[in-house]
């Protein structure tokens, strides 16, 4: 009979915004969803945070990325980077007092 190949393990995909550029190759990642308090029944706000690898350090604050579950990278770092969905805006350069 035909050997099977090994089935993978279902590797989990998150959408959310880049908070923070941790280090070289690291950015951190903010997923914000609301859920339905289980007494109040009322819609809160929860948040989590991610480290992500960013093997090419093309990632800015305020960019929407797509990121993977992986193996584990370091002691926070079991994340990867997908995609990125929407860069930030360039931010505007500071207006010349002089000018005004």
């Amino acid at each position: 009979m035909a050997d099977k190949p090994a089935a993978r393990r279902h590797r989990s995909l998150e959408v959310g915004q880049v908070v923070s550029r941790a280090g070289n190759k690291t950015i951190v990642v903010e997923v914000a969803r609301q859920v339905r308090h289980p007494m109040y029944e009322r819609y809160v706000h929860r948040r989590k945070k991610f480290h992500v690898h960013d093997e090419k350090n093309q990632c800015q604050v305020g960019d929407w990325i797509r990121f993977a579950e992986c193996r584990p990278l370091s002691r926070h770092k079991c994340w990867r980077l997908r995609e990125v969905l929407q860069k930030a805006a360039p931010a505007l350069p500071p207006a010349d007092s002089a000018a005004l």
